[in-house]
Parts: C-alpha cells; sequence; structure tokens
C-alpha cells in the first residue's frame, strides 16, 4: 500500500509529461498503479481497512452470531482464492433450490465485512466434482485481503487433507454462538429429511412418519467440530462411515429432533 503523498507524486509526474513507463522506472512502482490513480488517488474502503481480528479477538462491533454462521458455511461449502494485489475471494456455494439459504448468506458476509460488495455468481456447470461451479449453483462472493484472517483455516487443498481446527478466538464465539455455527453446518453440508415407516396395529397397517437431521463431511476435522457443538447444546447424534471415507452424522431422537427444529429448522 503507498501512502496519499507517493500516489499525488507519481500523478503530478505523469502530469507533467513522464509516461507512465517512466515514472515506473523511477519511482519503482508499477504502471498499472500509477495509472489507476489518474482516475483514482485514493484507496478503496475494502483495501484499506484493518484487519477485523486483532489481539486475538474479532474486531468489536462486528456480529459474533453473523461470523458463526458464515464460518459454519464456510467450513462446508466454501473457499478462499487469491487473486491479484493481495485480494482474496471468498466463495460459498448455495444450491439455487434454497434462496432463502443465498439471502441468509449474503446477508452474513455483508454482515462481516460491510465495506466490500458481495455478488451473486450463477454457475453455469462444469465437470469437476471439487469445483463449486455446479449446476444449480449461485456463489456468493466478496472480495477483501482481509479473508484469511478472518478464516485462518483457508489452505492449499481441499479441507478434508488438511488439518482443520478452531482458534481460540473463534472458539469463543462458537461457545456463545453454537447454534449460528450449527445452523451454517446444516445449511451447507446438512439437511432435514421425514423418513417413514410402517406397523401393523390393530390387524392395520399403518404409516408413521418422523423427521431427522443429516450432516455429511469428509473431513475428520469439521465433523469433530459439529460433533463437538452438538454435545455442547445437548443434541444427541450417531455417526455412520461411508466406503467413500465420508461420514454421516444424523440426529433421530425426538427430543433432539425437536431442539433443532427450534434453532435450525428445514432449508428454505
Amino acid at each position: 500500500m503507498y501512502d496519499i503523498a507517493t500516489r499525488q507524486r507519481a500523478v503530478a509526474l505523469h502530469e507533467a509529461g513522464l509516461t507512465f513507463s517512466q515514472v515506473s522506472r523511477a519511482m519503482g512502482i508499477s504502471r498499472y498503479s500509477i495509472r489507476q490513480w489518474t482516475t483514482r488517488i485514493t484507496p478503496s474502503p475494502s483495501m484499506t481497512a484493518e484487519c477485523p481480528v486483532q489481539c486475538g479477538e474479532l474486531e468489536s462491533g462486528r456480529p459474533r452470531a453473523d461470523y458463526a454462521y458464515l464460518l459454519g458455511l464456510y467450513l462446508g461449502d466454501g473457499c478462499i482464492s487469491r487473486g491479484r494485489r493481495e485480494v482474496y475471494a471468498l466463495r460459498i456455494a448455495c444450491g439455487d433450490t434454497w434462496p432463502g439459504l443465498i439471502d441468509a448468506c449474503v446477508h452474513a458476509v455483508g454482515a462481516v465485512m460491510p465495506s466490500n460488495k458481495v455478488h451473486r455468481v450463477r454457475a453455469p456447470g462444469c465437470t469437476s466434482v471439487v469445483s463449486i461451479r455446479a449446476p444449480g449453483c449461485t456463489s456468493v462472493v466478496s472480495n477483501s485481503k482481509h479473508w484469511p484472517c478472518l478464516f485462518p483455516q483457508h489452505g492449499a487443498g481441499p479441507k478434508h487433507l488438511r488439518r482443520i481446527s478452531l482458534m481460540p478466538w473463534q472458539q469463543r464465539i462458537v461457545a456463545e454462538h453454537p447454534w449460528a455455527l450449527l445452523r451454517g453446518l446444516i445449511h451447507s453440508d446438512g439437511c432435514r429429511i421425514t423418513n417413514w415407516t410402517t406397523r401393523t396395529v390393530g390387524g392395520q397397517i399403518k404409516r408413521y412418519e418422523y423427521p431427522r437431521y443429516f450432516f455429511t463431511n469428509t473431513s475428520a476435522d469439521i465433523v469433530h467440530i459439529f460433533t463437538d457443538t452438538l454435545d455442547a447444546v445437548g443434541v444427541q447424534w450417531k455417526v455412520t462411515q461411508r466406503p467413500s471415507r465420508a461420514v454421516d452424522v444424523s440426529v433421530a431422537r425426538r427430543a433432539s429432533v425437536a431442539l433443532m427444529d427450534e434453532h435450525i429448522g428445514p432449508k428454505y
């Protein structure tokens, strides 16, 4: 980042007759930056904003419940990619089947990073299973140099191939807002379904329906974050290992499902 005086000096040299290349060589600044300064000399708010994580704590004033929800979405269906000039893009993949989920994601991103624009990018589809650009998907995207600060779990490669653990300041937020994290995880990699069975009562076959929640993830660390949080709020759960190495966490006990319905509910 260059201060205003440096920017003004570079623009003044250009206005005095030097080409962008000449100013670049004289000051050791890229021609791209100098050209940008001739149209906007002040940095954009998203580039000058201070890091939202200060002294091992989320900056005061940023909504902690919205952050916990966004953390759940990121752990499930989010990624961070580096762009130009140390700017990172946060992308959260949301299924078009649930427009309410997309709206909630947009709200959370905007609340956590109010100085940055939030975009909805409709994915045309792709052939890669790993890519979030899948049919029926809208990516909620926001650019900032501070997304890795907010989500230090960012790293190279898929999440299930690297260590995923919460920082102490994140753990404190989750302890304060466990249901917000669980809602984000369910909205990303979970669902609420209705199972049914039949029983013979008085010679007649009757159908019984009962709801249950599922969460599926391949990362053992993320599964542990989910189940540890379920334990903290008193929800009973069971785990099933798939042949694909993915783990299914199910919540089927009536009291636990009622608790999940009270705080989470189905996607919409």
